[in-house]
């Protein structure tokens, strides 16, 4: 008996049904260290078992972001991107020009936001922050790596 992904136990403790697709996009998402979009998760998905469509991974997609086990996060380049729910929250940096997502954490950012609501009445309960930036040692002709 194989070992259940990260994912798929979550979906198991909702009580979803798994179906063997549905277990097959659980353990494609839970292996990700990226941020894949839709036909990427069908790719890596399809490499398995070539039956799986892209609808199925639509619908599981859908329905993991409505049980808050998936985060769709849609990073400006027209695509929306799926991760697991984090234990630990983080933030992301996007390479602009390929799209590769970097998380990271930053306590002085979160102290910065908590006293942002408070001094506007606000207690805060949660947000997303991302960062669009280029490498600073680009090559590109004319960018001075700003």
């Amino acid at each position: 008996m194989s070992q259940r992904s990260r994912i798929e136990q979550l979906c198991i403790d909702y009580g979803m049904k798994m179906t063997a697709q549905r277990r097959l996009v659980a353990d494609v998402l839970s292996d990700a260290s990226d941020h894949p979009d839709v036909v990427e998760v069908h790719r890596r998905a399809a490499q398995i078992d070539p039956r799986i469509s892209i609808a199925t991974v639509y619908r599981t997609l859908r329905l993991l972001e409505e049980a808050d086990i998936l985060e769709k996060h849609d990073f400006g380049d027209g695509r929306s991107r799926y991760e697991s729910v984090p234990d630990i929250h983080h933030d992301h940096l996007i390479d602009v020009r390929t799209g590769r997502v970097i998380e990271f954490r930053n306590p002085e950012i979160e102290a910065l936001q908590e006293k942002t609501a408070r001094s506007h009445g606000f207690r805060l309960i949660g947000h997303r922050l991302e960062l669009y930036g280029v490498p600073l040692k680009s090559k590109k002709k004319g960018d001075r790596g700003r």
